[in-house]
């Protein structure tokens, strides 16, 4: 994937700027930690023959340190040549300065494919919970150990997920579904995905969202009914905190944000 960003000739080293800046911002915003992204500033003779300045961002991968992205200055060699053999004139008008120039290029590409992995590969997570650690038997059935993906919530693909905390209770899951509703209502609408979940039993659940990196999981339990309250949990820590239905939305928008 690739831009091709024009730019009058005396601002590119602004613009390039800018795009080395603007990379490294989203990096963090998808979750990619700062240590294990790094810049390589290619030399004249490995530079591609079009560039004039490339800047390679490299990821500490499992595997190795490997080329998640690139940044090349391009100068004015593609609308240039294409001048040259279509014979059509390509310069541009600056109605300001009444000057004409061939535009330069700023080309930022991703391989979306490696940032996917990327992502994954960081976020991949395994800790010790709901188990003796000591206990290999446990642990090779993986009920000892849970796996998540620590996902920046700015991509995980669900945000919240809402469960009663049995199924087979009817005024539980009439409960669960007016928080859901409340929820679709209020976060949904502004673009967090909200998910249902009410399939095996609460620590299944609790492990079917983490795998899938969903930041938040809120369970509707007896209490709620009497207290008007529910349980949340955050995925990485596990920590649990009771909030009053009234305030979850805005608890969750700001968690989120």
């Amino acid at each position: 994937m690739e831009i091709e960003y024009f730019v009058r000739p005396n601002e590119w080293e602004k613009s390039f700027e800018d795009f080395r800046a603007e990379t490294k911002k989203f990096f963090e915003s998808i979750g990619l930690p700062k240590e294990s992204v790094h810049e390589l500033e290619v030399p004249d003779g490995e530079r591609a023959h079009y560039s004039k300045r490339t800047i390679d961002f490299e990821y500490d991968f499992p595997f190795g340190k490997k080329e998640l992205s690139g940044l090349a200055y391009r100068t004015d060699f593609d609308l240039s040549a294409h001048q040259k053999n279509s014979g059509v004139p390509l310069e541009y008008l600056d109605e300001e300065s009444k000057t004409k120039f061939i535009p330069h290029v700023i080309e930022p590409s991703f391989g979306v494919d490696r940032l996917v992995l990327a992502v994954l590969s960081s976020a991949y997570t395994e800790d010790e919970m709901g188990g003796d650690p000591s206990s290999k038997a446990k642990l090779a059935t993986g009920q000892g150990k849970r796996v998540f993906l620590r996902l920046s919530p700015n991509i995980a693909p669900v945000k919240v997920a809402v469960f009663p905390l049995l199924k087979n209770k009817p005024e539980l899951v009439k409960k669960a579904k007016e928080v859901y509703g409340f929820l679709r209502s209020t976060l949904h609408a502004t673009g967090y995905a909200i998910a249902w979940d009410d399939n095996g039993n609460i620590g299944k659940r609790y492990r079917r969202q983490d795998e899938i990196g969903t930041p938040f999981c809120v369970t509707v339990d007896f209490d709620s009914l009497e207290k008007n309250d529910v349980t949340v949990r955050e995925r990485d820590s596990g920590k649990q905190e009771r909030i009053k239905i009234m305030e979850l939305a805005e608890y969750l928008a700001e968690k989120l944000s």
